[in-house]
């Protein structure tokens, strides 16, 4: 009250009154001083947030140098209310954007992630007469290195919106590119460069049908938009076919002439079109004839299989029960249905060269296959065996084979899923054998087995007499 400032000042540094300190610089217009009292260590941080919309208005540079050692200390989202308000105001055209100066310093440097953050600096560029800026922040992916991560942490709807608005072109053609509107962008890129639309239109790559289309959309605006004697104008787009790289044709962009306009200026490019024709309707030819080759060859190696034989020693071992394959009797008989030369049991040869007994083979693989497979082969094997007894009911009622014609279609497809079930591969060489190294050594129903090898302990009343020799 006696206006004694300095004494003032000093006693409220001396009380940790910062806010009265640096509230007294800045109506002083001493923003340096201000900004010495902010950068001490005690301060909190608040009083930087609440004092920066004055500060950067009476000194952007060294408000914005401040802001810059303090690196991550600050949070440059709660300073957007203050650069806001200083992009507000008029500047000179020359004069170093103090705003725009500490957004790329964050986004560079500190690798901020803020989305407000990327937008003003987004919105600044736009405004700027410049569009190198603009379209080099638009092409830099600022989370690329991340895993999982954005390639870009501002808005691409707000950016468009801005970009149109500033009509700034070259950038929206940029975002409609990322946003995946090819279409969009190559159609704004006609009304800005041709060179820009061609490039866009080569960017598609993964969807053949798309560029070719975007494609399109150019090749006809070129034609319509040539200018000077017709046939400057066709030789121009036939020289613009060659920039496709064979993705467009003369008959693609024929529709897009006028209709009085002679063929006689397309005579080179239509008959390379028709060589080129030419040349894949005689590859479509080589093709089909070796399809055809192909298949006389397959149809060849299905009839030899119907020769196809094997010598079985007489005496061959049967790789389950080891007895004589060619053993004679009805003890491995499993119906009539199996094809067998007399009294013999029916079996299985391999081309590996191992033999097994119909039953025997069925009974190994039942045993170590899955139990959905092995209930669908015991079915296939009852259902065999039904229609066996069943036919040879019949035959033996009636005296003849009608029966067993009749039913013989049956027979025939229940066999083959059979054959295809236990046969299809030996069950020694193939997927089964590999299967069973997981099986335990004694199976689940083998306990009985298992307790019969158990060493017991002889009773404590039996005793044991000592053996005597004389010699």
């Amino acid at each position: 009250s006696y206006g004694r400032v300095d004494e003032l000042v000093y006693f409220a540094g001396l009380k940790e009154q910062y806010e009265i300190v640096v509230h007294h610089y800045i109506q002083q217009g001493e923003a340096r001083k201000a900004l010495e009292v902010l950068q001490r260590h005690n301060v909190p941080v608040d009083l930087v947030y609440k004092f920066a919309p004055d500060l950067i208005m009476l000194d952007a540079y060294e408000t914005v140098e401040s802001w810059m050692m303090a690196r991550n200390k600050l949070n440059p989202g709660k300073l957007i209310p203050a650069m806001m308000r200083y992009v507000s105001e008029p500047h000179a055209k020359n004069e170093t954007h103090e705003v725009i100066k500490y957004l790329e310093f964050c986004v560079k440097d500190l690798n901020n992630e803020d989305p407000g953050v990327h937008n003003l600096l987004l919105s600044l560029y736009s405004k700027k007469a410049d569009e190198s800026q603009l379209l080099q922040f638009l092409d830099t992916k600022f989370g690329s290195g991340q895993a999982n991560g954005p390639e870009f942490f501002y808005e691409p709807q707000y950016a468009l919106r801005l970009c149109l608005q500033a009509k700034r072109m070259r950038a929206c053609v940029r975002i409609y590119s990322m946003m995946s509107m090819h279409e969009e962008a190559v159609a704004l890129a006609l009304r800005v460069d041709l060179e820009l639309a061609k490039a866009e239109a080569d960017k598609v790559e993964d969807d053949e049908e798309l560029r070719k289309k975007l494609w399109l959309k150019v090749a006809k605006h070129v034609i319509e938009q040539e200018k000077g004697v017709k046939r400057e104008n066709i030789k121009k787009a036939i020289e613009f076919l060659s920039e496709t790289n064979n993705l467009l044709k003369i008959e693609d962009i024929l529709p897009f002439f006028p209709d009085f306009v002679l063929i006689d200026d397309f005579k080179e490019e239509i008959c390379k079109s028709l060589k080129d024709y030419n040349s894949q309707i005689e590859q479509l030819k080589a093709e089909m004839d070796d399809a055809t080759r192909g298949a006389d060859n397959i149809r060849s190696d299905i009839g030899a299989l119907a020769q196809r034989f094997t010598v079985i020693d007489r005496e061959e071992e049967c790789g389950v029960c080891r007895r004589k394959i060619l053993t004679v009797g009805g003890l491995h008989q499993v119906g009539r249905s199996y094809t067998s030369v007399g009294h013999m049991a029916p079996f299985y040869v391999f081309p590996c060269g191992h033999a097994f007994h119909a039953n025997c083979l069925i009974a190994h693989v039942t045993r170590c296959t899955s139990q959905v497979q092995a209930a669908r082969i015991l079915n296939l094997q009852k259902q065999l065996s039904l229609m066996d007894r069943k036919a040879a009911k019949d035959n033996g009622g009636t005296g003849n084979g009608e029966s067993t014609v009749s039913s013989a279609p049956t027979v025939d497809k229940l066999r083959s899923q059979l054959d295809d079930a236990v046969a299809s591969e030996c069950p020694f060489c193939g997927d089964l054998m590999i299967k069973e190294i997981s099986l335990p050594f004694i199976l689940p129903g083998e306990s009985v087995e298992k307790a019969s090898w158990e060493i017991k302990p002889q009773p404590a009343s039996q005793k044991i007499l000592p053996m005597t020799m004389s010699i």
